[in-house]
């Protein structure tokens, strides 16, 4: 069980910042698994899993879980921008019998456990809701997906405690988020098995798999305690030099890619020290 003084809030979150985004038609999967990072072809009707779109130099444009609904529909779930996200994406359709386009769903989050999901199934309620499990081991979290605002949804604050379990699992995808410098294993996304190395090819796969099978990844993400951390941010070692660059932010800690050596800390960002914290498991899926 976590520590986290919210843990178990009975009361709705209101996450006005996750979006979704629907690919249908009889190409989606397909042109799903050409585009994306996870392998969308293993994924089952009912299930789900983490997911990205990179540029051809493997750098992360965007993070997402990604559910398969039918045969023929994705939703992708994100707090990126998904019309310019769909935008972008559109100019790779060609003659793919694809459509991809916004959903006006509202998200609302528990910091408690699903009624129906769990891990890599989602569930669908008799009113239609989409519910997600995203809790891991620092707590439990429910993600509900509806066409209107459910229950009560609380203030911000409460929204600083959902986000702050993403950073104590290390998934990045976190509004304001600078992913964009940044690789799949730069931002160590494989413990949450978030990217495959054996589908075959999308945007960015070369630099993935080469650098997975040479083990050339010198820089991963790190999690601290840093009340004033500023997703952009440079971080520098104890003599000054920049060495890394701050991800995200939320309730006063923050991810970091650094270097993996540990020799290399302590580490201070904006002339602060940041202080390291462990990551949870649980969240893979």
């Amino acid at each position: 069980m976590s520590d986290n003084p919210q843990y178990g809030l009975p009361g709705a979150i209101a996450l006005p910042r996750i979006r979704a985004l629907r690919l249908a038609g009889g190409d989606a999967v397909a042109f799903a698994q050409a585009q994306f990072m996870n392998d969308v072809a293993a994924l089952e009707p009912g299930t789900w899993h983490w997911n990205g779109w990179l540029d051809p130099k493997g750098r992360v444009q965007a993070l997402f879980a990604l559910l398969r609904e039918d045969a023929d529909r994705l939703l992708l779930v994100t707090p990126a921008d998904t019309d310019a996200l769909a935008a972008a994406l559109r100019r790779y359709v060609f003659r793919s019998k694809v459509s991809l386009e916004s959903v006006a769903l509202h998200a609302t989050g528990r910091l408690a456990s699903p009624d129906q999901a769990s891990g890599s199934r989602f569930a669908r309620t008799d009113g239609g809701t989409i519910e997600i499990d995203l809790g891991g081991e620092a707590g439990a979290r429910t993600l509900l997906l509806d066409d209107a605002p459910s229950g009560q949804p609380t203030g911000a604050a409460d929204a600083d405690a959902w986000w702050a379990l993403d950073i104590a699992h290390g998934w990045p995808a976190l509004p304001d988020a600078r992913l964009d410098a940044f690789t799949p294993q730069q931002l160590s996304l494989q413990r949450l098995a978030a990217f495959s190395v054996k589908k075959g090819c999308y945007p960015g796969q070369e630099i993935v798999a080469r650098t997975h099978f040479l083990g050339r990844a010198k820089r991963g993400i790190a999690r601290f305690s840093a009340p004033d951390a500023t997703p952009g941010a440079s971080v520098q070692d104890a003599e000054g030099r920049d060495v890394g660059h701050v991800v995200c932010a939320a309730a006063g800690e923050c991810l970091a890619v650094v270097p993996l050596d540990a020799a290399a800390g302590p580490f201070l960002s904006g002339g602060a020290p940041l202080s390291p914290l462990p990551l949870s498991d649980g969240l893979a899926r």
